[in-house]
């Protein structure tokens, strides 16, 4: 077969890896790709939002199958496009289509859909700039601390928790009044607080069948103790130590299960990955957010305890044969640490010379902001690099993943050193 996967970050670096393990693979390309996944496959300059070119692409290189590894193409419709252009109808993407992406495009999208299938989440309501007041209201009824949500895709930068509702008030107005988030926050959703311990979810379903992928646990904050500003992610960790066997009986059954069915109600065609972000509140699950895509850093840690083909679960997807797709897991822990430019997630330089990947033996270097210079590689952006390594539990995975990590050095270098132990 021969791929396009689209992105650029870790989450598509530890596809190529797992897809490069195929035998049914003959030929990978990636767009735009970074340092790391030219090591599987041939990078090609691409937007994964130039929706034409990937066209021109697809038909030029005889592409088989397209992967999308964000989330932007996909809300913004690739598979739509792809389903209602007669020279690319019978070539498969694995994602979902933009009505099923909305479950993470909208926030309110996803609320309703959860309120209609009795799916456990917190209490909320919908606001815009013309019902501003009644969203003051809402907030005065509502016990600190105060959770507020861009409807639409902020970058992971549209969620704000504030324990005072004066500021709550003054951030509502300035996220709907003065577009602080831009149409991304035309719709705010209020929502009630919950507290817990979060972890994350995954399954791949063709609309049918769906099987779940092993958990994972990632850590959002920039400081250690969970402390500072919010990330795309420092580091995760599998399997996840409190999630036992009960309480992800209670995700399949309460959460995992109906939303599958929900979608058949709905008159949803959804294939591909969901992510649930979940919270465990006195040992309950409850539903954060979905996203339409794999997590990022999660997947670095995930699709390396698959031991299954993952073309192979594609293909299932994409002829709606994944019941008969056998997947198995590596039983080892796997943990992930993320190495970042100095003053991420604030401003950062970018274009300082890495040194001593090649040095690392016991982990794998999965690449998120990385780009070549020759045989050089040189940072890209503000998570740079992720080492994941396996152990017989998280302390032995983790403590391979740290001894990597003082092997690789570039300018102002920053990353976590706790991952993990908070659950150990």
């Amino acid at each position: 077969m021969r791929i396009l996967l689209l992105g650029s970050g870790g989450r598509e670096h530890a596809f190529a890896w797992k897809i490069a393990q195929s035998s049914a693979l003959d030929e990978l390309f990636i767009a735009p790709g970074n340092a790391g996944t030219r090591l599987h496959g041939k990078n090609v300059d691409i937007n994964p939002n130039d929706f034409q070119a990937i066209k021109e692409f697809t038909l030029e290189n005889n592409i088989n199958m397209v992967v999308v590894g964000p989330e932007d193409p996909l809300v913004n419709g690739i598979v739509d496009f792809f389903e209602t252009d007669e020279k690319l109808k019978n070539i498969p993407v694995i994602g979902p289509n933009a009505k099923a992406a909305q479950l993470e495009g909208s926030k309110d999208f996803a609320k309703q859909f959860m309120a209609r299938h009795s799916i456990p989440t917190a209490k909320y309501g919908t606001f815009t700039k013309e019902t501003l007041e009644e969203g003051y209201a809402f907030l005065g009824k509502m016990k600190a601390p105060y959770v507020l949500k861009a409807d639409g895709l902020a970058a992971g930068k549209g969620v704000l928790i504030l324990d005072n509702l004066t500021e709550a008030k003054k951030e509502l107005k300035s996220m709907l009044a003065d577009a602080k988030f831009g149409d991304a926050s035309s719709s705010v959703v209020i929502e009630q607080f919950l507290s817990g311990i979060e972890l994350s979810c995954f399954v791949i379903t063709d609309g049918d069948a769906y099987k779940i992928l092993p958990e994972a646990k990632d850590y959002k904050r920039i400081g250690e103790g969970d402390k500072g500003l919010n990330t795309g992610g420092m580091g995760a960790v599998s399997p996840v130590p409190f999630a036992n066997p009960t309480f992800l009986d209670k995700i399949k059954n309460q959460i995992i299960i109906p939303t599958i069915k929900g979608f058949k109600q709905d008159g949803i065609t959804y294939k591909g990955f969901v992510f649930f972000g979940i919270i465990n509140v006195k040992n309950e699950p409850y539903v954060i957010e979905y996203n339409c895509r794999m997590g990022d850093p999660e997947t670095e840690v995930v699709i390396p305890r698959l031991k299954s083909d993952l073309l192979d679960l594609f293909e299932g997807v994409a002829t709606k044969t994944l019941s008969e797709c056998d997947v198995q897991f590596d039983e080892r822990s796997a943990a992930t640490v993320m190495m970042v430019s100095g003053g991420y997630p604030e401003s950062y330089e970018k274009g300082k010379q890495i040194f001593g990947i090649n040095s690392v033996t016991d982990s794998i270097i999965f690449h998120a902001g990385t780009s070549a210079d020759g045989p050089a590689v040189i940072s890209n952006g503000g998570r740079v690099l992720a080492a994941t390594s396996y152990g017989k539990n998280l302390e032995a995975a983790l403590k391979k993943s740290y001894d990597s990590i003082g092997k690789i050095e570039f300018e102002k270098a920053a990353y976590r050193k706790d991952i993990g132990f908070d659950v150990l």
